[in-house]
């Protein structure tokens, strides 16, 4: 008799991993531009950018500490002394994308019925007080992103952590070995034997749109995982997103290539439910009704 018993799984939910860029994967734009850039260091966005550029190239710079320094210094200049609530406050409302409100219980569900532990991750070059500030955090295992130090009033002084397009597939390295912290430098380095580590590549899927995404698209396709590109569903078909499109297959640096939509039945929603589904058949936990 094919009972309840004969169909439950054997094992333990095996760990899985969805690990999303943040500006412009999960949400439109840059935190920053929803009200720090123009209420707090009061200069237009554009301004700021082009700023932060010319800097980076006059200095021979990384653009994300450069922005990061301009961000303290022009919030001084301005009379706004940057503190980290300040910070969580302005990632308090972002304009997400169609979907995420139920997203999260949506595609653990279908995870758990392929016995699958769904975790979720953010690995950005956005500021991690901000992302700290939005109603989805509480959803993510673990976020790394840039982030300041503060001194004894509570005032941002210096950047604590600056995470650019290279320096995030170390992250996915800290996800990999299980390493929820960014100062151990000494369990990244050490030698891991790929049977003991706590998320394998190739039961991850990572979530990007930007070019400082690009490299750890690579290296989570080359390992075996799944990388998915998403647009703005609003730019989907600009001649501009058309060509970003056929560069990122033709160059063999994503797996899929889709609009930002997490909406059930959506392009996105199909393809990640895909891949969780080829996870658990490639570890044997699917069952079939």
């Amino acid at each position: 008799m094919a009972d309840t018993a004969s169909r439950k799984r054997i094992r333990e939910p095996l760990r899985a991993a969805i690990v999303y860029d943040f500006d412009g994967t999960l949400a439109r734009g840059n935190l920053q531009e929803r009200s720090f850039i123009p209420d707090i260091a009061g200069m237009k966005h554009p301004d700021f950018w082009l700023e932060v550029k010319r800097l980076a190239k006059a200095e021979d710079a990384d653009e994300i500490l450069v922005y990061m320094h301009l961000m303290l210094d022009r919030a001084r200049a301005a009379g706004h002394p940057v503190t980290r609530k300040q910070l969580q406050e302005t990632g308090a409302d972002p304009d997400f994308f169609d979907g995420l409100d139920h997203w999260f219980d949506r595609v653990d569900a279908f995870a758990d019925d392929l016995g699958l532990q769904l975790d979720h991750y953010v690995v950005s070059s956005g500021i991690y007080e901000m992302i700290e500030g939005c109603p989805l955090f509480p959803r993510f295992r673990n976020v790394f992103a840039s982030r300041f130090l503060y001194d004894k009033n509570g005032e941002a002084k210096w950047p604590s952590v600056a995470i650019n397009y290279t320096t995030k597939t170390q992250f996915l390295f800290r996800i990999n070995k299980g390493i929820d912290n960014v100062w151990d430098t000494e369990s990244i380095n050490r030698w891991m034997h790929d049977d003991a580590r706590a998320l394998p590549f190739e039961r991850m899927i990572f979530i990007g749109d930007g070019d400082t995404d690009i490299p750890s698209m690579r290296m989570v396709t080359q390992q075996g995982g799944c990388a998915i590109a998403v647009l703005d569903p609003y730019q989907w078909t600009e001649p501009r997103s058309l060509d970003k499109i056929s560069r990122l297959i033709s160059e063999d640096r994503v797996s899929y290539v889709a609009p930002a939509d997490y909406q059930p039945k959506s392009q996105l929603d199909v393809i990640v439910k895909g891949a969780l589904g080829r996870i658990a058949l490639r570890a044997g936990l699917k069952i079939e009704a």
